[in-house]
């Protein structure tokens, strides 16, 4: 066999080799025939419509995320404070016992106990305070009863009706919640009580 014989011969066998070849192979690689571009651009939009709904999902997430943080911390300040109340309730029998000790003794020979006592009830009122308690201010003031619990009526007509003329017991407030009270002594005209 020539030369020539061989070449043609190569040639033919590469001709059938690239008739029998895939047609894909032969093409450009970088253009894709269009039954492949609705391929991609329907898995773009499939791929795009995941993210979304992946990114609503992650915002939905952390808004409830923000929500349970508040709820938590809220709920947090408000035991804290009802622990708060809870102790101050537990306290306000010990007040009232050292203002009942101190109006009893008016002796002279009690007068360095009376300091002393006077001292322990300014530091536990002055602690007490830090954390927010008040004294609900009574005496001279219109009657409330949001804050005062009137136990008795005295007649008089140098006072306008309904004025408060004694505290028989301190009523408390913490953070504007009233714990306990004031308990009062209040004024009222005698026309009045018999129009009453």
């Amino acid at each position: 066999m020539s030369k020539k014989d061989h070449e043609r011969e190569s040639q033919d066998s590469r001709e059938a080799v690239g008739s029998d070849a895939d047609p894909k192979s032969t093409a450009d690689p970088g253009a894709s025939p269009a039954g492949d571009e609705r391929g991609v651009s329907g898995l773009e939009k499939k791929l795009l419509a995941d993210m979304e709904d992946l990114k609503n999902t992650l915002v939905r997430r952390q808004a409830d995320f923000e929500n349970y943080r508040k709820r938590i911390e809220r709920e947090r300040e408000h035991d804290h404070r009802r622990g708060i109340e809870g102790l101050v309730e537990a306290l306000l029998p010990v007040l009232d016992g050292f203002d009942r000790a101190l109006a009893a003794h008016a002796d002279p020979r009690y007068e360095e106990y009376r300091k002393g006592f006077e001292l322990i009830s300014r530091q536990l009122r002055d602690a007490l305070a830090k954390r927010g308690v008040e004294t609900i201010e009574a005496e001279g003031k219109l009657f409330d009863p949001h804050l005062h619990h009137a136990v008795e009526r005295v007649e008089s007509e140098d006072h306008p009706e309904g004025t408060v003329l004694g505290v028989l017991q301190a009523g408390y407030k913490l953070h504007d919640r009233v714990l306990r009270p004031a308990m009062v002594r209040v004024a009222a005209h005698p026309a009045a009580k018999t129009a009453n």
